[in-house]
Order: structure tokens, then C-alpha cells, then sequence
């Protein structure tokens, strides 16, 4: 897990301008919750859940929104775990994941740590540009 960012409210902003986003103050607060505490996986729900419980308003809209414009601006992944239930990984390093189906949480796997030996070719006029692999896990029975 990799240190939290500088939350600050002036290195938010600037970290922010640097992706190309105005820093708006729902951007500002949604950002400070979701890089302060190092990398982490989160739904738009939870972060939600998050804002409002620390007193920040803002609706759910607005946290989808912001969460595909951090992703589009190279601040955030989006992992897709299933249909309909999306993450979004502050860890925006080449890594791979175990998604508990129990639990619903996500961890992260070393880049490394996959070997994928053979990809199909690309559909004509397209090129593979990055494999990411979900490893489904739950309990196991006893």
C-alpha cells in the first residue's frame, strides 16, 4: 500500500489543473477522501456513503461523474468485477486483483505476479494495449 497523497487543499487543486479538471469544491472533497488514506478500491456508493458521513454533499450523480472523470484524467482505474458492480482503484500502476465474492472486497496482485502466455490477435485496425486479470476467491469450505 503506497503512502497517502498530499490532501492539502492547494495540492489538490494543482493535482487536479495537471490532469486538464478544474478543481470544483465537489471534485476537491471527493478527491480528498479518496487519496488520503493511500490506494484504495472503492464504489461510488461507498464513497458516497464517505462524503456524506463527513458532512459533504453531494449525490450519488455527482460521485459517478466525477469518479469517470478521474478515471478519464489517468487519476483512477475502473475494475470491472461483474456486470453492474464496479471499482474504482486509486493505484493506478500496472497490477491485477482477487475480488472476494463473499466479502465483496478487492485486493491487489502484483503486476508480476500473472504471466499471460498467449493473447488471440487483435480485431483488425486494433491493438492490445493491456491485460488485466480479476481472480474470483471465497471462503474456503471446511
Amino acid at each position: 500500500m503506497t503512502m497517502p497523497y498530499d490532501t492539502s487543499a492547494e495540492a489538490i487543486r494543482e493535482r487536479l489543473r495537471a490532469c486538464g479538471l478544474r478543481p470544483t469544491r465537489q471534485r476537491e472533497e471527493l478527491a480528498g477522501l479518496l487519496f488520503g488514506s493511500g490506494d484504495r478500491h472503492v464504489t461510488a456508493e461507498g464513497l458516497h456513503r464517505e462524503a456524506m458521513v463527513g458532512g459533504t454533499q453531494v449525490s450519488l450523480a455527482t460521485v459517478y461523474n466525477t469518479l469517470h472523470q478521474f478515471t478519464q484524467a489517468g487519476l483512477l482505474r475502473e475494475v470491472v468485477v461483474d456486470s453492474g458492480r464496479a471499482y474504482f482503484d486509486t493505484n493506478t500502476s500496472r497490477h491485477h486483483h482477487f475480488f472476494n465474492t463473499h466479502t465483496h472486497e478487492l485486493a491487489d496482485i502484483h503486476g508480476d505476479a500473472i504471466s499471460v502466455g498467449r493473447l488471440p490477435e487483435a480485431p483488425e485496425g486494433t491493438r492490445v494495449e493491456d491485460v488485466e486479470v480479476v481472480v474470483r476467491v471465497t471462503p474456503a469450505r471446511v
